[in-house]
């Protein structure tokens, strides 16, 4: 059975055959094959592949799937089928409303962005066409024709051109003719055959204008000149040409407004713009013709009247005045515009009584009247008229009674008090004249009454009105009244039981106050808030500073003396009472309120301090040895035992000066002055660099955070050689306290000393990073740049840090260098009134004011310094806390800083 061969072995297989189809077999592809098996074909179709036919492919590729052709082609269309689609065509519908807006829109924009990139033809010469508008008949007419342009854009022939010289008759001959004549041709010649000699006819002209200028200039009568020559070119210069874009402007506005008064006669501005166009282009004879006009066609208008009196001469404009208050006699405007006019006095009063007679309610007629007159008799008739007249004028019955007797007075003001109840000016100047009279009692019973009175009318005012109302008391001089009206009305529509916000109201009116320059306002909140709260002691530190700026040495001392009874604990009066004391020269009182002040606080660190400052500075040593012996048993503070160092090393007395700082480490390990002093001790006094570098070592491992300890300890170990250690050292301390500028500085200082510049730079650029809203290291990078580009980096510093009192000085030292005085200056002044504390700014003005100022301005610049007593500041601070310059004046220590700058 299998040796029987079949007969399909060996011969090739039918068309279209494919291996396993029966069973659902579709084809393979094996590695050696590229592409299916066996090509598909209609009868047998590999996959989902479906039979292909000419021309179906391409059709039903591309083919609209709304359109229903294909599997339901031959499907009925019905009535569902109808509402379908109907539906589905409002859902697009719809969707289409929806989306509309944005659409056109973005349509919109598109061609917005089309038409930028490619404009139409029209557009690109818009701004040309509109020039057109400002051209002239004449210009229209100049515009040349169009030519045969053809022939431009054919080619050149490329033959070269020859040049032929022409003989030397033809230059010559050309030459004669292009000489000038003095004769005209013979067809010029005229009946007798005489030539004409234009030579002659132009000297003849010139003489004749001499002898017309000569006229002009020479008075026939006296023989004297009557032009000024330096007049003449002066008014030459002050005449103003016109260009053609103004003359254009001009034509435009006459046509617009021609427009105006022409279709609306009646409007007034019109006319007056139209006439102060005619004075602007110079044509002053047609701007009073067109104000003439305006007048005939709006004679109510007063405005109009006014502009025609301006316009005209002094006469003219009194005949124009004279017809414009027949036209309207109520105008106050256009009657006090007559009396200006007038020059005599006598026919300022006649007008005068003729416009009262037309008005006579006029306030601002009357007061014109009233300050006419020279005689108080004649002023008082006046104004005894026009209260009649005018009784509900405040202004008049307040005059009235300023002439009066004291009598007579008050019978003005109490008969104004019946005609008008609800003025509290009247009670004001009621109080006034009480207080003129020395009736000191009855003043605060008038303003008592005043806002009783007042409130009852329903005429209330507010708290702050009465303040304001105060102030002018005040500036009117009366103080009394002033204080009164403080007093009264201080407190009103406030919560009285509300002590802190009582108190924080009434000290920001006393600040406002003092601000505007109401000393006497404020001193009398201040003595209001005190008797209120007699216990607070902050309000007696303002009073206090008030009457220190603002008042006598007396006034000061008698209310710290009252301040220290109330607030016995407060150590910051008691030390101002010294202070005052110290400053005037009596020593005596000044430690017999110390004396006091102990007393009261047995155990107060200023106190002691203070005690001990007054005995050192008066040289009186072992009383302030004694001194801060008992403090430090009693009190025992850092600063007493580091004051206690510092008169022993101002002594010089350095073995009892190291005794107390190894006790006072002892007990105070961390704190840093008492290590710095140290260190100092035996660097500058003791000259022993060594132990004082194992000192600083030892300090900032104990104080890590102190910068001037990291500083001290980076100078000492480059004064000995030592600049890689100085340079470590201040990598530390920048590790330690990040974004400090102290740091950054000095280290930018020790590379500047080591003439290694672009590692300062370098450094410069880092600080910049940590620390760019810092004027110090600003001040480091400005002076490291070249002289030309200091300029833009002090630009870009006052970007990041403008209210840097520090950055501002530099900014003024470089005006300085480039030779602006007054910029520098300025810029200065700028400085020391940012921060009144910074005592190089002042060191820098007074070293300025030395080399450009005179004597007046250095005098200012030491006076503002005392003033503000600075504190701060590096090489004011050297100076300063130096100990050959303890006590050392305010302005001694400034002269001291100004000598040792260098620019």
């Amino acid at each position: 059975m299998f040796g029987v061969t079949k007969d399909f072995i060996g011969k090739p297989a039918p068309a279209n055959y494919v291996a396993g189809l029966g069973r659902g077999a579709t084809g393979f592809t094996t590695r050696s094959d590229i592409g299916p098996a066996r090509e598909a074909s209609a009868d047998f179709p590999v996959g989902d592949l479906k039979p292909k036919t000419d021309g179906d492919d391409d059709e039903g590729q591309y083919q609209d799937p709304d359109n229903e052709v294909g599997l339901f082609s031959a499907a009925p269309y019905e009535e569902d089928d109808e509402e379908a689609d109907r539906v589905w065509d409002m859902i697009d519908a719809r969707m289409d409303e929806r989306r509309k807006a944005r659409r056109e829109a973005r349509e919109q924009e598109e061609l917005a962005k089309f038409r930028q990139e490619r404009p139409k033809i029209s557009q690109q010469f818009s701004d040309l066409k509109r020039q057109l508008s400002t051209l002239d008949e004449a210009e229209w007419a100049a515009i040349p024709e169009v030519g045969d342009l053809v022939g431009k854009s054919r080619k050149k022939s490329k033959v070269p051109e020859r040049f032929t010289p022409l003989p030397d008759t033809v230059l010559a001959a050309t030459r004669d003719q292009a000489q000038y004549s003095t004769t005209t041709a013979n067809t010029d010649e005229d009946n007798s055959g005489m030539l004409t000699d234009f030579k002659e006819i132009g000297q003849a002209r010139d003489k004749v204008l001499g002898l017309k200028l000569d006229q002009a200039s020479t008075d026939s009568a006296s023989g004297q000149t009557t032009i000024d020559p330096k007049g003449y070119l002066t008014d030459l210069n002050s005449v103003a040409l016109k260009t053609a874009t103004e003359i254009g402007d001009i034509k435009k506005a006459r046509l617009l407004l021609n427009s105006v008064i022409t279709t609306n006669p009646k409007h007034a501005p019109g006319w007056i713009a139209a006439a102060r166009l005619e004075e602007a282009a110079g044509r002053p004879v047609h701007a009073r013709n067109t104000i003439a006009k305006g007048c005939l066609q709006c004679p109510k208008n007063e405005d109009v009247w006014l502009e025609s009196a301006r316009l005209n001469t002094l006469d003219n404009a009194k005949i124009i005045l004279a017809d414009a208050v027949r036209a309207i006699p109520q105008s106050v405007k256009i009657w006090l515009r007559a009396v200006n006019l007038e020059s005599d006095s006598k026919n300022k009063k006649k007008v005068l009584r003729r416009a009262l007679e037309f008005i006579p309610n006029s306030v601002k007629l009357w007061r014109t009247a009233i300050n006419m007159e020279d005689n108080p008799d004649d002023a008082k008739v006046l104004l005894s008229r026009a209260v009649e007249l005018v009784p509900l004028s405040v202004e008049l019955w307040l005059a009235l009674a300023r002439l009066e007797t004291y009598a007579n007075a008050k019978k003005v003001l109490n008969k104004a008090l019946g005609v008008i109840p609800t003025s509290h000016e009247i009670w004001i100047a009621a109080a006034r004249l009480q207080e003129e009279q020395g009736e000191k009692g009855t003043v605060e019973k008038l303003i008592a009454n005043a806002v009783a009175k007042l409130t009852k009318v329903g005429a209330v005012m507010s708290r702050d009105q009465w303040l304001k109302e105060a102030e002018k008391a005040e500036s009117n001089g009366s103080v009394l009244t002033c204080q009164a009206i403080v007093k009264v009305t201080i407190g009103l529509g406030l919560d009285e039981e509300d002590e802190e916000d009582l108190e924080s109201i009434w000290m920001d009116d006393a600040e406002a106050s003092t601000n505007s320059g109401s000393i006497e306002t404020a001193r009398a909140i201040y003595a209001h808030a005190l008797k209120s709260f007699p216990g607070h002691k902050l309000i007696w530190q303002q009073a206090a500073f008030l009457e220190k700026n603002h008042g006598s040495p007396e006034s000061l001392e008698e209310l710290l003396k009252r301040a220290v009874k109330y607030c016995p604990q407060s150590e910051v009066l008691w030390l101002m009472g010294a202070k005052e004391k110290w400053m005037t020269g009596d020593v005596d009182g000044a430690r017999m309120i110390l004396k006091e002040a102990f007393e009261a606080n047995p155990n107060s660190e200023q106190i002691w301090l203070a005690a001990v400052k007054v005995e050192s500075e008066n040289q009186e040593y072992d009383r302030a040895r004694r001194l801060l012996e008992n403090a430090r048993k009693q009190s025992g503070t850092e600063r007493v035992w580091m004051k206690s160092v510092m008169l022993e090393r101002q002594m010089g007395d350095y073995d009892q000066c190291k005794a107390l700082l190894e006790q006072g480490l002892a007990l105070y390990p961390t704190f840093d002055k008492l290590w710095m002093i140290k260190g100092q001790v035996e660097n500058l006094d003791l000259n022993n660099p060594s132990s004082a570098r194992e000192t600083y070592n030892k300090a900032v491992k104990r104080c890590p955070k102190s910068v001037p300890l990291w500083i001290q300890l980076a100078q000492l170990e480059e004064k000995m050689d030592m600049v890689t250690k100085a340079r470590n050292t201040l990598e530390k301390a920048r590790f330690s306290n990040p974004k400090v500028p102290e740091l950054w500085v000095e280290a930018i200082r020790i590379e500047n000393r080591a003439s290694n510049t672009a590692a300062a730079k370098v450094v410069a650029a880092k600080a910049l990073q940590e620390c760019p809203s810092s004027g110090a290291v600003w001040t480091e990078a400005i002076f490291m740049e070249p002289r030309p580009q200091r300029k833009a980096r002090s630009v870009d510093a006052l970007k990041k840090c403008e209210h840097d009192p520090i950055i501002v000085t530099t900014v003024a030292r470089l005006f300085w260098n480039d030779r602006k005085i007054e910029k520098a200056r300025n810029w200065f002044q700028k400085a020391v009134q940012i921060d009144p504390d910074q005592g190089d700014s002042f060191a820098w003005w007074y070293k300025f004011e030395l080399q450009h100022g005179v004597e007046e301005q250095q005098d200012l610049v030491i006076k503002r310094c005392v003033q503000a007593e600075p504190h701060h500041g590096e090489r004011w601070q050297a100076i300063s806390k130096n100990v050959k310059n303890i006590g050392m004046k305010p302005d001694a220590v400034l002269k001291l800083c100004a000598m040792s700058l260098d620019l």
